[in-house]
């Protein structure tokens, strides 16, 4: 297995993370449904689903971290995080995705056989935030909530604690002030 990280830092009224991304590669050998979620929910990621891929549009968290198995097939996410701002990547049967609370992501493609399975950190309930919708009152209480959400005890995959996560700077305000101060700007 091999793990990748990527950096985020908010951009419009999407607030990102200051935790990065992981894509743990080759995390489950094969795959499957079963594999995917029976792994997840030992390491205390419940809440657990599967479907024939996920949103096509994209959208975010604020009230979880989420985590995404491919149990078969492959899906190519849009996500917003690297130095442009967004990453195509593209994962495949027994990847996993770590993602934090704030980072938008979406499906642009995937292969007709695609099952991926998804869990939440302790079995938290998820919410669908489309950054076009936001208010600024909206996007200050996304933040909020997201800033509000502990550290996982343990990474979905490996069981261990999210080293990377717990060793990420600091965040005041998730963004808000230079949202804010940009929407000043322009005033």
């Amino acid at each position: 297995m091999t793990t990748e990280a990527y950096t985020s830092k908010p951009q419009g009224k999407i607030p990102n993370s200051r935790f990065p991304l992981l894509i743990h590669r080759n995390a489950i050998p094969g795959g499957g449904v079963d594999a995917v979620k029976s792994l997840f929910r030992k390491n205390g990621w419940g809440n657990n689903w599967e479907y024939p891929g996920v949103y096509e549009y994209a959208h975010f968290h604020s009230t979880t971290h989420e985590c995404l198995g491919c149990a078969n097939g492959w899906m190519e996410f849009n996500l917003s995080v690297g130095e442009s701002g967004w990453t195509k990547v593209r994962i495949e049967a027994g990847d996993v995705i770590v993602m934090p609370a704030g980072v938008s992501h979406e499906d642009v493609g995937h292969s007709d056989d695609i099952m991926m399975c998804g869990g939440y950190a302790d079995g938290r309930d998820w919410d669908n935030i489309q950054e076009a919708f936001l208010t600024p009152e909206l996007y200050y209480a996304a933040c909020k909530s997201i800033m509000s959400l502990p550290i996982p005890n343990l990474d979905p995959v490996t069981g261990q604690p999210l080293h990377q996560w717990h060793d990420a700077p600091s965040s005041v305000d998730g963004g808000w002030n230079d949202w804010r101060d940009g929407l000043d700007a322009s005033s």
